[in-house]
């Protein structure tokens, strides 16, 4: 077997922090019981930071031979756009109320680790990892008491 090369060990610790970053964000929603919970949070942030190093890597022998311009930009826009499908088929409306929004939020967010880490912006992701935490964490109970206030004072026909 041969060795590996630099950039193969950058993209194998890449691929590895990305997984886990995700994993981070998962078992929160996997404790939470929500549908998109740890594997799908490890596979929408790996997915995000493969498709990122392709962009940034994938094309480079293309690039040399003239034949090809990449643009690694096009694949990070279309990473966002096939995530907001994703996270829209978590979004489900039952009557007035809305569920899975965060849901969606979190395996947008989780894409974008993944995004930041393709580029090896590992402090950036880490930081973001932890302020989604908190935002899932920290802020649960204000989600509750504005739900029981807005349920009190909310006179409207709920048929329309």
């Amino acid at each position: 077997m041969r060795d590996l090369n630099h950039l193969q060990l950058i993209i194998i610790v890449r691929l590895a922090i990305a997984a886990g970053f995700g994993a981070a964000v998962g078992i929160e929603r996997e404790l939470r019981e929500q549908a998109a919970g740890l594997r799908t949070h490890i596979l929408v942030s790996l997915g995000a930071c493969l498709f990122t190093l392709v962009g940034a890597y994938g094309f480079l022998a293309l690039a040399t031979h003239n034949t090809a311009n990449p643009e690694p930009t096009r694949i990070a826009s279309n990473i966002v756009v096939g995530v907001g499908f994703l996270g829209a088929g978590s979004i489900l409306r039952e009557g007035r109320t809305i569920h899975g929004l965060t849901t969606a939020a979190s395996l947008w967010v989780s894409a974008a680790i993944g995004m930041a880490v393709g580029v090896g912006l590992y402090w950036a992701s880490g930081v973001a990892v932890v302020l989604t935490l908190l935002s899932l964490w920290v802020l649960r109970p204000f989600r509750y008491r504005n739900r029981e206030s807005h349920d009190r004072t909310d006179t409207t026909d709920p048929d329309g």
